[in-house]
């Protein structure tokens, strides 16, 4: 009983040292480069009304294909041990077919180009 309350005592103390760290360790003095939001590369200090490039979301959307084909061909190994086996890797030969063909559309249109 004694070992349970002296490990009691000791999380406290641990704990209500790291909250008074964490309350003199950080810097609160604000400058110009904290009080601006962050956008992802882009300079805050610039018009947000900048033309959306669709080279941009071309490639985006083609990443979420790509990551949804990972998502489809995820379980593939369990799904290989199912009573049709024949089936399941027909269905697997569909689903890469499919978006091997749709690599080489969009190869061929051009869209993979990223400078014009």
């Amino acid at each position: 009983m004694n070992m349970l309350i002296l490990l009691l005592v000791m999380m406290i103390l641990l704990s209500m040292a790291l909250i008074t760290i964490n309350i003199w360790l950080p810097n609160t003095q604000p400058h110009q480069e904290k009080l601006s939001p962050y956008e992802c590369g882009f300079d805050p200090l610039i018009s947000a009304r900048l033309p959306f490039s669709m080279r941009f979301f071309l490639v985006a959307v083609l990443f979420l294909l790509f990551d949804l084909e990972i998502a489809l061909l995820l379980p593939l190994p369990w799904a290989a041990q199912s009573n049709t086996p024949t089936a399941t890797m027909t269905w697997t030969s569909l689903i890469l077919t499919l978006l091997t063909l749709g690599l080489m559309y969009e190869w061929t249109q051009g869209g993979l180009e990223w400078a014009e």
